[in-house]
Order: C-alpha cells, then sequence, then structure tokens
C-alpha cells in the first residue's frame, strides 16, 4: 500500500491519496515501460459524485537488488578466514601459578585453549587451506621485549598462519614461557590489522573470502574508544568479531560491543552498518556439550 502526502515543512503534511499494488505489478517497470495508479483519496470519494481521483502516481523505473544470505556465499564457494587473537596481559596472572588463566597444565587444557578449541573447530570446516594466522596482545615479546598487540605467536610477522587449530594450540604452548605478560588491553590494533585484509578483499569485487576474528580476552578492555571506532569501520567489510570472555572478570562493556542492547556507534556517533560483533562470556557454556 501506498499513501501519498502533500509535504510541509511545518510538519502538517496533507493528506493526498492511497493506493495499492503489488511486486509483481511494479516488476512491470522494468523494460524501459511505465506503471501507473490513480490515487484515491476515500473521503473524498465517498462525498463527491464525480470524484475520478487526487491524481496520478506515475512509476519510471523499478531495480530489484538481491540480498543474498550467508548460506548463498558458502553455496558459492565462500571461504572463511579465521584468524585468532589472544590476551596475554597480566591480568591472566603468571602462567606458571595454577591459578592463572594462561597455566598450562599436564593433563587438560586450560579456558584459553578450550574456548579456542570451542569456536575453532566449528569455523575450520569452512576454510580449505585449514591455516590460520594466530596473533598475541599485551604482552613484551622477545628479543628487545616491547609491548605489541597484534604479534605473531609464531613469532614470524611475514607468515603468522599455523596448520590447524591444533598448530595453534601448539604455537600458544611454546609462545606461552618466552613472552612477558604486560598490558593494557587494547584489541583495536588486531581488529584493524584483519580489517585491512578484509578490505583488501573489497577491492577483489569477488566476495570469495569472509573474515572471522576470534578475540579470546579475560576482561575489561582499555581501547574503548578506538575500539568502536575500529568495529564501525570493520562493518562495511565482509568481516565479523567473536569475542569470548575468558575467566570471571566483568564484562559488561563488551555486552555494549556486542550492540544487542542498542546500536554500536563510534566515538563520533557513527551506528555500526550491520551487527558484526558476537560476545560469549565462557565461563556460561564451559559445561555444556
Amino acid at each position: 500500500q501506498c499513501i501519498v502526502w502533500d509535504w510541509d515543512s511545518n510538519g502538517k503534511h496533507d493528506f493526498i491519496g492511497e493506493f495499492s499494488s503489488t511486486f509483481k505489478e511494479m516488476r512491470g517497470a522494468m523494460e524501459g515501460r511505465q506503471v501507473q495508479w490513480e490515487c484515491i483519496n476515500p473521503k473524498y470519494k465517498a462525498k463527491k459524485k464525480n470524484y475520478k481521483n487526487s491524481g496520478i502516481v506515475i512509476l519510471n523505473q523499478c531495480k530489484i537488488h538481491k540480498m543474498h544470505s550467508f548460506l548463498d556465499y558458502i553455496m558459492g564457494g565462500c571461504q572463511i578466514q579465521f584468524t585468532v587473537a589472544i590476551d596475554f596481559t597480566a591480568s591472566n596472572g603468571d602462567p606458571r601459578n595454577s591459578c592463572s588463566l594462561h597455566y598450562i597444565h599436564p593433563y587438560q587444557p586450560n579456558e584459553y585453549l578450550k574456548a579456542l578449541v570451542a569456536v575453532g573447530e566449528i569455523c575450520q570446516d569452512y576454510d580449505s587451506d585449514k591455516m590460520f594466522p594466530a596473533f598475541g596482545f599485551g604482552a613484551r615479546i622477545p628479543p628487545e621485549y616491547k609491548v605489541s598487540h597484534d604479534f605473531a605467536i609464531n613469532f614470524n610477522e611475514d607468515n603468522p598462519e599455523c596448520a590447524g587449530i591444533q598448530g595453534v594450540v601448539e604455537a600458544y604452548q611454546s609462545c606461552l614461557p618466552k613472552l612477558q605478560l604486560y598490558g593494557p588491553t587494547n584489541i583495536a590494533p588486531i581488529i584493524q590489522k584483519v580489517a585491512k585484509s578484509a578490505s583488501e578483499e573489497t577491492n577483489t569485487k569477488e566476495a570469495s573470502q569472509y573474515f572471522i576474528l576470534l578475540i579470546l580476552t579475560d576482561g575489561v578492555i582499555t581501547d574503548m574508544a578506538d575500539t568502536r571506532e575500529a568495529i564501525v569501520h570493520a562493518s562495511h567489510l565482509p568481516m565479523s568479531v567473536i569475542i569470548v570472555g575468558v575467566g570471571n572478570a566483568d564484562f559488561s562493556d563488551m555486552q555494549m560491543l556486542d550492540g544487542d542492547d542498542g546500536i554500536l556507534r563510534s566515538p563520533k556517533g557513527e551506528p555500526v552498518l550491520r551487527d558484526i560483533v558476537q560476545f560469549v562470556p565462557f565461563r556460561n557454556f564451559k559445561h555444556v556439550s
């Protein structure tokens, strides 16, 4: 149903009339033809004997934009590029201490590894080469021990990819003793790094790769404004972010990034184009199958 008004700057718009159509009828305006309808004011029609219409509405052109679902892309051969980012800030606790979230237990995986495997094993089925870039943030790294927020956990900046989820697990276990856990908890740099790859994909015009960034973190992030800015920018790209909260910290900031309680905006007020962040507190799910 189309309702036609005469617009007035004071907001008191005048009702002209209305008409109904169907999608099939509107499609008639596709091949250079026009489609038209009489615009009827029911009040006038009832009162005036020789009332015909309040004007004619003409549709000059009809264009159809098909919105593809995620499944359409997968069926079309789209690959998921799965990237992992792990929080190595000091708030996780000393990895040599059994209370630490990064404690390497001889017999069972710690919370970071459990979360990584739970999400990674699902995502890896959509990635044919099974090579996953894996990064860390918030640690001092060898040899100079400068703080980095986007270092490759295999220490190979030219090729940060690990073979399969198992490769990520092994790289994590071998890099942990070489790091000095530090801070602050900045996640904008790693979002920007993956966004850079995703923006290169948009230039190919092929829509053959979609980027998923899994961020595993133990709590409150320090660069909230930069992170909001980075997410708003990334929402224009073929990219999603999964944030898994590990441990028992207060994750209320994360709920804001998730955007379920209201549209996430950048510090300048620009809204996200689409909701690309999913936050999950691992503690709610670690005992389910």
